[in-house]
């Protein structure tokens, strides 16, 4: 059993630092689904949401893109609830068949991009005909993997984050902002 309480869970949301309000995030999915639509207006891309941080990011998306497209979702992960990251592990491919298809994919953050960029090669062997990213932020930092999303909400500062699908030790996920853990609460 874990020793994460819900009290716990409580004390580092009111200790946290608010980075990005509701309404910047409200802002910058407006301007991303802006990109994303003068982009892919006419692709018929599959669009998949990486679970499970991508699903905030995709509901707020999806609803602001006025074109035909498939839905779908995938669920790959490197954190299991921890707050680094570890090996990749697969847990549900996408049903829909990628051959030929413009694939986008939405995910929450672009930290050191190793996640992303093992899913997004994943993409192009299933036989995706181009393969892009969308994420609500990108972490500033030198640590990437030579990973650049196609699509980002804001930058975001290098500290661990939450809310708007990221999460703290598989809590907060639904906390409305981006909010920074208090440094006492790894």
């Amino acid at each position: 059993m874990s020793d994460i309480t819900p009290q716990h869970i409580r004390d580092v949301y009111a200790r946290s630092e608010l980075i990005y309000s509701e309404s910047q995030i409200e802002a910058a999915y407006g301007r991303m689904a802006a990109d994303i639509t003068k982009r892919l207006a006419d692709a018929n891309p599959l669009v998949l949401c990486v679970m499970v941080g991508g699903l905030i990011p995709a509901g707020q998306l999806l609803p602001r893109l006025n074109f035909p497209l498939q839905v779908d979702y995938l669920h790959a992960t490197r954190y299991r609830g921890a707050t680094r990251g570890g090996s990749l592990r697969w847990i549900v491919a996408p049903s829909f068949s990628m051959q030929d298809r413009v694939v986008l994919l939405i995910d929450d953050i672009l930290d050191e991009g190793v996640t992303l960029a093992a899913i997004c090669a994943a993409c192009r062997e299933a036989g995706a005909q181009e393969v892009l990213t969308a994420v609500l932020l990108d972490k500033q930092h030198s640590r990437k993997n030579n990973m650049k999303a196609d699509f980002t909400g804001l930058p975001v500062v290098d500290k661990y984050v939450f809310g708007c699908g990221m999460d703290y030790q598989g809590y907060l996920r639904n906390a409305p902002g981006i909010h920074a853990i208090p440094k006492d609460a790894t």
